[in-house]
């Protein structure tokens, strides 16, 4: 499994994965990352100062993306961990864990001594993940990164 930088080439291919994950779970599609229209233009999106969006293939595949920008609003010092979706098929492999790693480093690079980051109820277990790596919930959004349904929000020291 390779993993390396957003190219240009992978707009629609990752649209495709998010969108595939969302339905997948039964999330929803309104005011989330689904029916955001960045979601349709990440190459673009993630050639901003200080951000960064990881992408996996697997035998020319892509199985997964996470990154890391600096959502407005944010806590100086503070990014957030976003678009962070494996394919089915991919699951259970270790590249969550490798997405992690590097998008923490990535993070440190830029500066940041924090992560913070949004999801839902209906990816429990990638929430459970989330805790067993550090994050803890808080009890209201930060910054602005317009998905209003999001009803989980947490952040992780990286100090």
């Amino acid at each position: 499994m390779d993993i390396r930088k957003v190219k240009n080439t992978d707009n629609r291919v990752l649209a495709d994965l998010i969108k595939t994950v969302f339905e997948e779970h039964h999330a929803p599609k309104e005011g989330t990352v689904y029916s955001d229209p960045v979601t349709n233009r990440l190459y673009e999106f993630f050639r901003r100062e200080k951000s960064v969006l990881w992408v996996a293939e697997e035998e020319g595949k892509v199985t997964g993306c996470c990154g890391i920008d600096p959502t407005e609003g944010l806590p100086e010092g503070c990014a957030e961990l976003v678009k962070f979706y494996i394919s089915d098929e991919a699951r259970g492999k270790g590249l969550g864990k490798k997405f992690m790693e590097l998008n923490i480093q990535s993070a440190l690079q830029f500066g940041y001594g924090k992560l913070y980051l949004e999801s839902l109820s209906e990816f429990a277990n990638a929430v459970s993940w989330y805790e067993k790596s550090g994050f803890h919930r808080l009890d209201h959004p930060l910054g602005n990164s317009g998905h209003p349904s999001c009803t989980i929000w947490m952040i992780k020291d990286l100090s």
